[in-house]
């Protein structure tokens, strides 16, 4: 880790007040506190983090320092060696800062095919941790299971349901799937009977149906397994029931059936639920509904399609949600394999959980349609985020906690006039449609990352990296957390008061007189400068290179990268001048 970037990530630990979720400092001046064997498990099950040993929380995140840190490296590094499983192999190092020694451990996330990280003295029942927020959580014995399951390809979906036959089959589905079958697979399942055909096709394994094969094609799943269905819910205000009028829901409905059924109920059951907005389209309106149909229809298969489906799990449902301004759908079990929250979005993505039942919807058709239920080719999420696009709306945020994987559709028009209106009265001239995107999802949310910003523009993670870079040298965004851990909120001087009714903003988007300022007749680094400005080392960066083009400063070195340049003012102009 850079020195500049320890500061960076101190710096905002000081200014939140207390922990990030990927930044953990405690106090250790002459050994190691107990609750770090939590931390390191926490991290390396989770995303990874960074570790900082020095840092007084009590107290401001004074730097107290470690009195003897190579003792301090070897221990903690023997600590992650012998008392963590299995071994962690972080990167540390000491760093000086504000005259103590600081010990910095980078961990890094395990595999899927090496999670749960636990410490060894306590089991891997009691010992594995996640981090949540600011702090250590410990797994449940759920979350352990599904972290060793994700070690190899789960078969839940293959097992036989005892006391189930073909006749427990919807022969109309599983007509339409043998047709398709020997249309599109002919090789495999043209010369086989039915029996051999839904053996082949894993529906039936020996004389049983799988669950695979209960669940996409069965009359009523729900007589073996009354929670493998979906709840709709539409509540009356944005905390759900009313307290006040004694409403509870608006509506409420229970999706069973077979999987393409639960599909078409959650779908009417959405429709009669949503309103109707319009649009101006060319010389006319347009009238869509609040979320479009795609969207939805690629979310409730994703959440039913790639939900856990062991034991433990098979009494909790799909749950879909609706509030004034959000809808949410909601499955048990987290993401699977190389599937990550940062890699959502990007086509051709999948990691198939439930590999058999994906691979029989492959081939079972909506009801009254010849479209397959999924593709089973990683176009679910990209489809969903690029309806939502079309519809000028803000992408979906997707929360994974291992447990539970959450998509929540955010209930407001990206570019509505209060948004545009907010945007223009910010003065900033060369902006791109992405950056107007990513501004206005920050107008009406609090923070934004840089995955969240590549799904709403459809770009590379390098040029949304950089954008986002570009809003911070305009000192229109702050990041959070660090360069590796970034997240962005809006600077305090941009923000608009309040949403219903956002004033015009009045900033100074011209900082050279602040560079100019802080010059004074001597010369200075970039560093000094950031110091005495306050201003972010983008920002102050953007405008050297203003006013060296201008000619209002000069660098004393040809290298503007190096940290050791030095900037003066020309004698010969003035910023009047320039």
């Amino acid at each position: 880790m850079l020195h500049d970037e320890l500061a960076e990530i101190i710096a905002v630990l000081r200014d939140l007040g207390g922990d990030h979720a990927c930044v953990e400092a405690k106090r250790a001046e002459t050994k190691l506190p107990k609750s770090i064997r939590e931390t390191l498990s926490a991290f390396a099950n989770t995303s990874g983090g960074v570790l900082i040993l020095g840092l007084d929380e009590a107290h401001g995140f004074e730097a107290t320092g470690v009195k003897d840190p190579a003792k301090t490296e070897a221990d903690l590094a023997a600590m992650c060696s012998e008392n963590l499983e299995p071994p962690l192999r972080p990167l540390i190092g000491t760093h000086r800062f504000e005259g103590v020694d600081l010990v910095v451990a980078e961990i890094p996330e395990l595999a899927p095919g090496n999670k749960p990280s636990y410490n060894r003295g306590t089991g891997m029942t009691q010992g594995s941790f996640v981090r949540v927020a600011d702090g250590d959580r410990r797994l449940s014995p759920y979350e352990v299971q599904l972290m060793l399951a994700n070690r190899g390809q789960p078969r839940d979906d293959e097992q036989p349901v005892t006391g189930t036959t073909v006749a427990n089959l919807d022969q109309s589905l599983v007509e339409a799937f043998l047709s398709r079958l020997r249309r599109h697979r002919s090789r495999a399942f043209a010369h086989l009977d039915s029996t051999a055909a839904l053996q082949r096709a894993k529906v039936l394994i020996g004389d049983e149906l799988s669950l695979a094969g209960l669940l996409a094609l069965g009359e009523f799943p729900q007589e073996f397994f009354p929670q493998l269905m979906l709840t709709f819910v539409h509540y009356p205000t944005k905390s759900g029931p009313d307290g006040r009028g004694g409403t509870r829901f608006i509506d409420n409905v229970a999706a069973e059936g077979p999987i393409p059924v639960i599909v078409d109920e959650a779908l009417i059951a959405l429709r009669r639920n949503m309103k109707r907005r319009s649009t101006v389209r060319g010389a006319g309106r347009a009238e869509a509904y609040e979320y479009p149909e795609t969207a939805l229809r690629e979310a409730v298969v994703n959440a039913l399609v790639h939900r856990d489906y062991s034991g433990p799990s098979q009494g909790t449902q799909v749950q879909v949600e609706m509030y004034p301004d959000r809808l949410l759908i909601r499955n048990p079990g987290g993401l699977y394999g190389s599937v990550r929250e940062e890699n959502l979005g990007v086509e051709g993505t999948s990691s198939a959980r439930n590999a058999t039942l994906l691979k029989i919807l492959e081939d079972t058709p909506l009801p009254g349609s010849d479209r397959p239920i999924c593709e089973n080719r990683g176009s679910g999420i990209p489809a969903m985020l690029a309806a939502m696009r079309d519809a000028k709306l803000s992408p979906p945020r997707f929360a994974d906690d291992i447990s539970t994987f959450t998509a929540t559709f955010p209930n407001h028009t990206l570019m509505g006039e209060d948004a545009v209106r907010w945007i223009a009265s910010l003065s900033e001239h060369g902006l791109t449609d992405s950056q107007c995107h990513g501004l206005a999802m920050l107008f009406h949310e609090k923070t934004l990352n840089n995955q969240a910003y590549r799904n709403a523009n459809d770009l590379d993670s390098r040029i949304a990296t950089e954008e986002l870079g570009d809003l911070v040298a305009r000192g229109l965004l702050v990041p959070v957390g660090g360069r590796r851990y970034a997240q962005y909120n809006l600077a305090e001087d941009v923000a608009p008061a309040a949403t219903d009714d956002p004033a015009p903003v009045k900033r100074r988007a011209d900082r050279r007189e602040d560079i100019l300022i802080a010059l004074g007749d001597g010369e200075a680094t970039r560093a000094d400068l950031v110091s005495k400005t306050g201003l972010h080392d983008r920002t102050v960066t953007r405008w050297l290179s203003v006013l060296l083009r201008q000619g209002l400063i000069e660098a004393t070195e040809k290298n503007l990268r190096s940290p050791n340049t030095r900037y003066r003012r020309t004698p010969q102009r003035t910023f009047d001048e320039g």
